[in-house]
């Protein structure tokens, strides 16, 4: 694909040899408005070069660089000099590259092959996938998607949350109040039915904390007992989760949790002592944070027993050892930010560079119409519900307005469990926001089932085709400013895939679908594709293939299918 930009800044080089090719890059703008050219370059930098006003100069230099063949339209205005592409020239190449790379469309080879590694979902053994995981889940496994896409060997890693004083309360509880066959058959409610029990009990009676660390302790120390309840409760609560990641189409290249690293920690724990970062304080081991303007972290408590922090921190060095990472990326919620900058601080301390290539993706609260959500007290909305509710109701829709539609079942799934994993990451990661089902299955407005409809739309237009496209295209049939502004959207992708991966925010691909899909409906409410006149139909279908490829292309990358029929 040709790239305009260059071009701009290889003919300005030629006439303004006193500044940097990439200095030129910098200073060039966008116009806010089309009608303005695709790219503006401000003079004013130049008055001290030539002593001459921005606006003489924008006028000498125009004279110098008009003619170009890649441009429509070179002009001085004010102090500007703008750019306006040439349109068949510009449309050609954006169409034509997209219907050579189809799938590949938007990709790149930046990663040139370095590693890295995305944690993300890392659910709670024996507790609820619900609506609160949707987050860290789908936002890690689109910058999965992303960053695979953009050349990176990247691995995914759901670091299990499979270690703990929690297990404690959790053997405590069933030892009390569990019933196996009960857990065997319902394994998350029946756990999560104890588990709520306990605080309910704990509160009446501190003892009952005391034995849940006790029993932490001799998890720790290898006790069989303890060991084989550690490790059913993990066995059902997996067996529960894969099938809701199997709904959500998410896969992991590891599933190795915090129980993992729980041999890999004394040897940290000695590498600390031996540097002399830990500092004892009431019996527990501390690094003192204070001349970082953060608290303490506590890295052992006065029994002895490992903490979150003491696993990040043998995790970390584990994976640098064993991945040779380049970034290491957690994707975490915001109320976790102090925990990641001292653990951070602490591998700095430690003496390691490569702390700066552990990243923290922060992301804001789901909530629920309903109310917030608590594990401990028993408020919670499990993940699976809301995605067979959206299933279930987008079958009632698909009954309502297209009853003969083939391959309903696989649709519907489609489109609703898409729908709900749109909505997620329609908002910027950081943005609190509040879950409604009835927006999500929405047809028209921002959502998932709107740009999906747009790309069955498409393929319904490319369904009809009588005969194969032809090879000769006149582009010069796209001059209309609806198509053309279609087609600056289809040439924006790959540097929207880039900034996503820059910024960490999958936000910025799902806004994009629904740019696309408004600009393409605009396009098909405005112009009949399957017209008699032949170049102009086959330009128009030309047009709609890029759009079915792209539109395919980004909603892969925030893991919804791009159904053909709907």
């Amino acid at each position: 694909m040709i790239n305009f930009k260059n071009e701009v800044v290889d003919l300005l080089s030629v006439v303004i040899p006193e500044i940097e090719k990439n200095e030129i890059s910098s200073l060039l703008e966008i116009p806010k408005y089309t009608n303005m050219g695709d790219f503006a370059f401000p003079c004013f930098k130049l008055s001290k070069i030539y002593r001459k006003s921005p606006n003489m100069i924008s006028k000498d230099l125009v004279e110098k660089i008009s003619g170009n063949k890649y441009f429509e339209k070179i002009e001085s205005v004010n102090a500007y000099i703008n750019f306006t592409n040439s349109k068949t020239i510009f449309v050609k190449s954006v169409l034509e590259n997209v219907n050579e790379k189809k799938d590949s469309y938007g990709s790149s080879d930046i990663g040139n092959g370095e590693e890295i590694i995305v944690e993300f979902s890392s659910t709670n053994i024996a507790k609820p996938f619900h609506m609160g995981h949707i987050r860290s889940t789908m936002i890690g496994n689109s910058l999965y998607k992303i960053h695979k896409f953009l050349g990176y060997d990247t691995v995914a890693i759901n670091h299990l949350g499979d270690y703990g004083t929690q297990f404690g309360k959790l053997i405590v509880a069933y030892k009390l109040w569990g019933n196996k066959e009960d857990i065997e058959n319902n394994p998350i409610p029946e756990l999560l039915k104890i588990y709520v029990k306990f605080h309910e009990e704990a509160e009446k009676d501190e003892k009952l904390d005391q034995e849940a660390r006790d029993w932490f302790k001799k998890l720790e120390n290898n006790d069989q007992e303890a060991y084989d309840l550690w490790k059913w409760f993990k066995d059902v609560s997996l067996k529960e989760f894969n099938r809701v990641y199997g709904m959500l189409g998410v896969e992991f290249d590891s599933y190795t949790g915090e129980s993992f690293y729980s041999d890999k920690m004394p040897a940290v724990l000695n590498e600390l002592r031996e540097k002399n970062i830990l500092t004892k304080s009431k019996g527990a081991e501390i690094v003192d944070l204070e001349e970082y303007d953060m608290p303490p972290a506590l890295v052992t408590k006065s029994d002895g027993s490992s903490l979150y922090i003491t696993r990040d921190l043998a995790a970390a060095i584990y994976r640098k050892n064993h991945y040779k990472f380049a970034k290491n990326i957690y994707v975490v919620g915001s109320q976790q930010k102090l925990h990641f900058q001292q653990w951070f601080k602490i591998i700095e301390l430690m003496g390691y560079d490569w702390y700066k290539d552990c990243v923290h993706v922060d992301f804001g609260m789901v909530g629920l119409e309903e109310g917030s959500l608590s594990t401990r007290k028993g408020r919670v909305v499990f993940l699976e519900d809301v995605l067979n509710k959206a299933v279930d109701k987008t079958k009632e829709i698909i009954e309502e307005k297209n009853p003969n539609l083939k391959n309903k079942e696989e649709v519907a799934k489609a489109i609703g469990i898409g729908a709900v994993v749109f909505q997620e990451l329609s908002n910027n990661r950081i943005k609190d926001y509040t879950f409604s089902l009835e927006k999500t299955l929405s047809f028209e407005g921002e959502t998932g089932p709107y740009v999906q409809y747009t790309h069955a739309r498409t393929c319904s237009v490319l369904r009809k085709l009588d005969g194969a496209i032809s090879n000769e295209i006149d582009y010069s049939k796209l001059n209309d400013e609806v198509s053309v502004e279609v087609i600056r959207l289809l040439a924006k992708f790959p540097d929207v895939v880039k900034d996503a991966a820059r910024k960490y925010e999958p936000s910025l691909i799902t806004r994009y679908t629904i740019q696309l899909a408004q600009e393409f409906n605009r396009f098909y409410h405005d112009n009949s594709i399957l017209v008699d006149d032949l170049d102009l139909k086959n330009a128009r279908i030309m047009l709609v293939q890029a759009v079915e490829q792209t539109l395919k292309n980004a909603l892969t990358l925030i893991g919804l299918k791009a159904p053909e029929q709907m």
